[in-house]
């Protein structure tokens, strides 16, 4: 199977990118561990984990490959794992393919351990403060070994359909964060959108960054985004706090805007907004 792009784990974000790139009429197909149907994306079941069940994709010769896993759980041992380990056997089955002309790998903000009042964006060193930003950073360093081009995409918190941990914290004030950091954001949506604008210009030899922080264009103190939730909901004895912030990071999206993406979801009020309206 000559394919355009392989998409490895096609979970919520790799599903979405593959039916986008579907609907545009490029060959994909998605890689997950279960046989779960997408609609219109041809789906082959294989576990990052168990290197010998990778062997299928040797012969696929994608031109462009995406890495868009999810560690079953916060251990140093599933990160090493599903980012690290797996990572590195997945480029393993593709040592021959010629074809291949660009890696995409999904990575997060949380490489960048540090606390600071500085806007951070692709030309500040990411110094990782736990074992999860550590492996990020361990995956994302073994893309400097490839032949072909490469790009790291490192996504702030994802929320949308089906990821509605701030809505159901905001129905909680009791449970929220005595800390008031500052906190960055990205609705699925837009990821899916931003990876397959970007596989688009791959695809017609456009010229694209090595790293981007995919994230909107308002960081926010989580108090603030939860008050606005509570007040967009009505919630009726939640009590509005706002305490002074601390902590955090502010991250910067001007190099992903730069490639003249438009968001659909430019901040947490866009996004919260149509996500309420669509839980209504």
């Amino acid at each position: 199977m000559m394919l355009k792009v392989l998409i490895i784990g096609c979970g919520d974000l790799g599903g979405a990118v593959a039916s986008q790139l579907t609907k545009l009429g490029i060959e994909s197909a998605g890689v997950r561990r279960n046989a779960d149907v997408i609609a219109g994306v041809s789906i082959i079941c294989a576990d990052v984990t168990q290197g010998d069940s990778l062997q299928v994709l040797v012969p696929l010769q994608p031109e462009i490959l995406i890495y868009c896993v999810a560690a079953n759980g916060q251990s140093d041992e599933q990160y090493k794992a599903h980012y690290v380990d797996g990572l590195r056997d997945v480029l393993a089955t593709q040592t021959n393919n010629l074809r291949l002309k660009h890696v995409f790998f999904v990575s997060s903000t949380r490489v960048y351990g540090q606390n600071t009042e500085e806007l951070l964006d692709e030309n500040i060193t990411a110094i990782p403060a736990d074992f999860g930003g550590e492996r990020l950073l361990e995956a994302e360093n073994l893309l400097k070994t490839l032949s072909c081009k490469s790009t790291v995409l490192r996504l702030s918190g994802i929320y949308g359909a089906g990821r509605l941990r701030m809505i159901n914290l905001a129905k909680a004030s009791e449970k929220w964060p005595l800390q008031n950091s500052w906190s960055n954001r990205i609705h699925r949506n837009d990821a899916a959108a931003f990876i397959v604008f970007l596989v688009q210009r791959v695809l017609a030899d456009a010229e694209i960054s090595a790293c981007y922080i995919v994230t909107d264009s308002k960081p926010a103190p989580q108090h603030e985004v939860l008050n606005w939730i509570a007040n967009e909901m009505q919630l009726n004895g939640v009590k509005l706090v706002d305490p002074p912030i601390a902590g955090g990071k502010q991250l910067s999206n001007q190099a992903m805007l730069a490639t003249g993406f438009v968001m659909q979801y430019p901040d947490y009020q866009a996004g919260y907004q149509a996500l309420l309206s669509s839980l209504d």
